[in-house]
């Protein structure tokens, strides 16, 4: 597919997205949404694909928000169906069976807050800031920034950014659970890939059944939790990974995962 948002490459068993549009902070309109959702089911759906990268070009932002002059132009109807339309694409990353990793070099605004929230891993250099500022332009977060944020750092974080609408740098972000790892500038790429590269390495089932289990658990009772994570250990028992790795491990090897 001809994406005019974005640029798609592979290297090795990582697909990489970026959101190409640095004259706009890569903000996040109609036309990028729905590329975004093409991409990704590309990945989930290429076999050659073990880990996806999500990053923005340029130096300056990940995403800084909503295209606002888009935004702006919305009526209530239109503007249900962009919310929509945004929550499914970020639903999709989150339930997404191979691991995405959210490349965020510099501003993760609005909608770039709730887009790197919705991938598994979150690496940021220290540059990075974070925030939901809708309340300035006198709406809220619509594509899971309330929800997600709540799930990730807790009520009292989730009402500070939605109702303050203030950023927060990497530091605070990671000790609020929003950040997986904080890297100086000039190490992030070193550290996105040697995270990618790992992740590539390991057993594809393995991997879909550990997400599964997390995210689908939090929304789940505890009984119910624990019964679809003793589903997805004996799924894991059936694969050829499986004995792979507990051979590799009685052997003193390293092992080597076909994906079956």
């Amino acid at each position: 597919m001809d994406y005019q948002n974005l640029l798609v490459g592979d290297r090795g068993a990582v697909r990489q997205i970026t959101i190409n549009r640095p004259d706009k902070l890569n903000a996040l309109n109609l036309q990028t949404l729905q590329e975004l959702d093409a991409a990704f089911r590309a990945a989930r759906e290429d076999a050659a694909v073990r880990v996806i990268v999500l990053a923005g070009a340029g130096e300056k932002a990940f995403v800084a928000g909503a295209d606002i002059a888009e935004l702006a132009t919305l009526s209530p109807v239109q503007a249900q169906a962009f919310s929509r339309v945004g929550q499914n694409l970020m639903r999709g990353i989150e339930r997404s069976a191979k691991p995405v990793i959210a490349r965020i070099q510099g501003f993760a605004l609005g909608g770039g807050m709730e887009l790197a929230m919705s991938c598994h891993l979150r690496i940021a250099a220290d540059r990075a800031r974070l925030g939901q500022p809708e309340i300035n332009l006198g709406v809220i977060p619509g594509f899971g920034g309330t929800q997600r944020l709540t799930r990730l750092a807790g009520r009292a974080a989730a009402l500070e950014l939605c109702l303050l609408g203030t950023p927060i740098d990497a530091a605070r972000g990671q000790a609020l659970g929003l950040l997986t790892r904080v890297v100086a500038a000039d190490e992030l790429d070193e550290e996105v890939q040697g995270i990618a590269d790992q992740l590539a390495a390991a057993a594809p089932v393995a991997l879909a059944g550990i997400l599964d289990a997390v995210t689908l658990g939090a929304d789940c009772a505890m009984d119910p939790a624990l019964e679809f994570e003793t589903q997805a250990f004996a799924l894991c028992c059936s694969t050829a990974d499986m004995r792979e790795g507990t051979q590799a491990f009685l052997q003193k090897r390293k092992a080597v995962f076909s994906g079956g």
